[in-house]
């Protein structure tokens, strides 16, 4: 399977960037002709906030699952989905700045004591910026072995980000939940036990 992946991976790379810009088109699609919902600064935050946050899910799922698959090959979309999160998460930032609050900062300053959801929101987007900057090739050559040290953060941005989320939402948390439950399977493959665990479980499943 790693190797279909591999001999694939142009393909798939296209695949990637078409099913990472389709939620965006749909949105200007629907801006255009006007069928966002009753409240349209709500409806476009949502929808570049959902998109930024499973992109990041993704990201983070894909050191475990080639290690508990072997799929290898993995790794070489890892950076295309990690910047395409932080272009998401910027227009969602963009959007509540902007849209929701006319860029006015004392009104930001406000908010932001009041809503304790806008301060996860805003430390998830801050360990998320420094992680799409460092991405390039020039950026690992600087940062050398804390390159490596930096981009864990990603574990604490996938936390942050999932929480605002949970507390973001008034009523219905049961899909924030779903996220929540993955980020922390996602957490759980840093731990040895865990993921001997998954090992065994590989084995004896192939081995019926």
């Amino acid at each position: 399977m790693d190797n279909v992946i591999s001999y694939m991976s142009k393909y798939i790379r296209v695949l990637l960037h078409i099913c990472a810009l389709l939620p965006l088109v749909m949105l200007f699609y629907d801006l255009s002709y006007d069928n966002l919902s009753v409240n349209p600064i709500q409806d476009v935050t949502i929808r570049t906030g959902k998109p930024a946050l499973v992109l990041l899910v993704l990201v983070l799922s894909i050191t475990p699952v080639r290690k508990w698959f072997g799929l290898h090959s993995l790794i070489q979309f890892r950076r295309s989905l990690g910047l395409y999160a932080f272009m998401y998460a910027s227009l969602h930032f963009l959007v509540f700045i902007g849209l929701d609050y006319g860029f006015d900062i004392e009104l930001l300053q406000l908010s932001v004591f009041k809503k304790p959801y806008v301060v996860l929101g805003l430390l998830a987007y801050l360990t998320l910026a420094p992680l799409a900057i460092t991405s390039t090739h020039g950026w690992i050559r600087r940062l050398g072995k804390y390159w490596k040290i930096l981009h864990k953060l990603v574990y604490l941005t996938g936390v942050l980000a999932v929480s605002h989320y949970i507390w973001a939402v008034k009523s219905d948390i049961r899909q924030p939940l779903i996220f929540a439950a993955v980020i922390c399977i996602m957490l759980l493959a840093r731990v040895r036990a865990f993921n001997r665990a998954i090992y065994l479980l590989r084995e004896r499943i192939s081995t019926k």
